[in-house]
């Protein structure tokens, strides 16, 4: 359906008194929702004469593939230099899988178009997209390839699972404080050896609470008294019944995470071979384990030439401190927004790796930590870990170690003048000397 068809316009480039320059004399804008595709191709002429097109196309895969040919002859004929595409919600990626072969895509945030208010349509929104590309005003989001974005698929459909899990056991927590059931103050897990065993009789209703505590193995023996105590409630019928539907539900998550990472590693070993070598690099890092590798890569890639420097790559991870500044001075600011799943994964690696010892990244986050606290100190290692992981996969190599004792060595005289100074301070007469080798 033509909406608008073979129009000569005149546009002016001049808006008081500044000329804005033409970057790409022919390029394409898509607008895109749910059920229909707006298209404007602007064609600038040598005289400055624009023309302008726009068509209206559906979303079902057969009219996509007209709307692909459409573009195609306009590649051909009037050799369209490159296509903006709006990243609605979902609705961008079958438009983007049709498009992405042969065509220089690029696709949008929409809080980096924002047209005037009061005169927003379809139609105006694609001009508009089309026009901000013909002035080079639009920035490119990162689009990995089509296998990563697979894995990315998958990655993220296992830490939506791992994320349910941890709701339905916090359902089964409040569940039990409910019916005066105080075992999950003492047992770590509720869904171990130990705690499933007693939620399982707890549930039948067949033994008492002291038969209950004999359930308990390993450590937890030692608890038998307290556990006594603690699997003494008022637990009816309505409370079994729910928590058979939550232990149900948990397992069913836990077998579906099982599986969700074995197909994580099928997709490696079938699609991504030539990316085992990166994944190999990644988990040389301290804390880094097979999960967390492929998690990172699916989200960041393994072609760093996307991101100009580590600092790019960190600030389109959400892990840097933002820009404030007012009047001469600089403002606290928190992390920047970005990529939220990259985030969720780096905090996890984080905490991990500040749990390893002997290494430079735990002396790193000790340091930090004594100064600005735990949570802040997470941020930067996370910060650290990634500028790590640019470098390595930019320059294919794996990690190397500084040392626990690096920043021991890096600053010798300030520490042993803030040591000197304190046992000064206590009444003592400090006297160095070297340790012969």
């Amino acid at each position: 359906m033509f909406m608008l068809a073979g129009v000569l316009m005149r546009q002016r480039d001049r808006r008081e008194g500044a000329t804005m320059q033409v970057l790409y004399e022919r390029c394409a804008g898509l607008d895109v929702h749910q059920k229909t595709v707006v298209a404007t191709v602007l064609v600038t002429a040598t005289n400055g004469l624009v023309t302008k097109l726009t068509r209206t196309f559906g979303t079902m895969t057969a009219e996509l593939l007209a709307l692909d040919r459409w573009l195609d002859r306009w590649l051909e004929e009037q050799q369209v230099e490159q296509i903006a595409l709006e990243s609605t919600g979902v609705y961008w990626y079958p438009v983007y899988n049709l498009l992405e072969e042969g065509c220089i895509v690029v696709l949008v945030n929409p809080q980096h178009m924002k047209a005037v208010p009061g005169r927003k349509t379809d139609v105006k929104d694609s001009e508009w997209l089309a026009d901000l590309l013909r002035h080079g005003l639009l920035k490119a989001s990162f689009i990995p390839p089509r296998a990563i974005r697979e894995l990315r698929e998958l990655t993220r459909y296992r830490k939506r699972l791992v994320q349910q899990r941890t709701q339905a056991l916090n359902r089964l927590q409040k569940v039990l404080e409910s019916a005066n059931i105080k075992v999950g103050t003492i047992a770590t897990d509720l869904l171990g050896v130990s705690g499933r065993a007693m939620l399982e009789a707890l549930i039948a209703d067949q033994q008492t609470p002291a038969q209950m505590a004999q359930l308990a193995r390993g450590r937890m023996r030692h608890q038998i008294p307290v556990l006594c105590q603690a699997l003494e409630g008022r637990v009816s019928d309505h409370h079994r019944f729910l928590l058979r539907q939550i232990l149900t539900l948990a397992d069913f998550l836990e077998q579906a995470i099982e599986q969700a990472i074995g197909q994580v590693q099928a997709q490696i070993e079938r699609q991504l071979a030539p990316y085992a070598e990166a994944l190999a690099l990644v988990q040389t890092i301290p804390g880094v384990g097979a999960t967390s590798a492929a998690a990172i890569l699916a989200e960041i890639g393994v072609d760093m030439s996307r991101f100009p420097s580590a600092k790019h790559l960190a600030s389109w991870a959400g892990l840097c401190p933002g820009n404030k500044q007012s009047g001469g001075k600089r403002l606290q600011a928190g992390t920047t927004p970005g990529n939220r799943w990259l985030r969720g994964v780096f905090g996890v690696v984080a905490w991990a790796v500040s749990h390893t010892k002997d290494n430079y990244l735990v002396a790193h986050f000790q340091r930090i930590a004594r100064r600005r606290g735990k949570f802040k100190a997470v941020i930067a290692l996370a910060h650290t870990v990634l500028v790590i992981i640019y470098h390595m996969l930019q320059d294919h190599r794996p990690y190397s170690d500084l040392g626990a004792d690096y920043f021991d060595h890096l600053e010798a005289a300030r520490i042993e003048r803030y040591h000197v100074r304190r046992l000064e301070q206590l009444g003592y007469t400090v006297t160095l000397a070297p340790v012969v080798a």
